[in-house]
This record gives C-alpha cells, structure tokens and sequence, in this order.
C-alpha cells in the first residue's frame, strides 16, 4: 500500500458501521501519515482484523508471531482496553472509536 491509499471501506448496508481509528504519531508512517481515520467493520474484531489488513506495516508493530498483541500494546475500544473485555464479538456502531497507544521506556 502506497501512503497515498484510503483504507478500504465496506458497505455500510453489509452490517458494518464507520467507527473512527486513532493511532500514536510515531505509527503514522505505517498508515499513510495519518493518526485519525475511519475504518469500517461489523464487530470489534473485524474492526481489528480490518485495521492489520488494511495497513500490513501495523501488524509488524502491533502483533506477535502468534497474532497476540505485544505486550507493550494497548487498543481501546471506547475508552476500555479491549484486553478486559469479556469478548471481541461486540457489534459496532456509527461513531465508536478505537484507539491504539504503545507503550514507551527508556532513559
């Protein structure tokens, strides 16, 4: 994918819903150089699987081997880590947001 590509966007009338994507500035080279986008899905984990798909460089920094994320990555999904939620299943809504931060250290 180029930087200039839009992330492709299912039809809404196939059961998904455009939610809004926020990612860390320092990941905006792995999405065309933007930190906001929308991005269209029918559950949480389409959403997810939409977003690695559609921007591959994410997946090196977001996923392990074994499609875990990495330890020093949180995604939210309306300002609730989605590492507590019960299930990944939740049917999506016009106006949700993901939100993906990283973890930084050092000295």
């Amino acid at each position: 994918m180029t930087t200039t590509e839009q992330p492709t966007r299912r039809d809404a009338s196939a059961g998904g819903a455009e939610i809004t994507v926020r990612v860390p500035s320092l990941l905006r080279d792995c999405t065309g150089d933007r930190t906001r986008f929308p991005l269209t899905a029918g559950t949480l984990a389409e959403a997810v699987e939409a977003l690695l798909t559609t921007f591959p460089l994410l997946r090196l920094h977001l996923v392990d081997e074994q499609h875990r994320l990495r330890p020093h990555v949180l995604i939210y999904f309306n300002g609730d880590n989605i590492a507590f939620l019960d299930q990944s299943d939740v049917r999506l809504a016009p106006g949700d947001e993901l939100t993906v931060l990283q973890n930084v250290s050092g000295g």
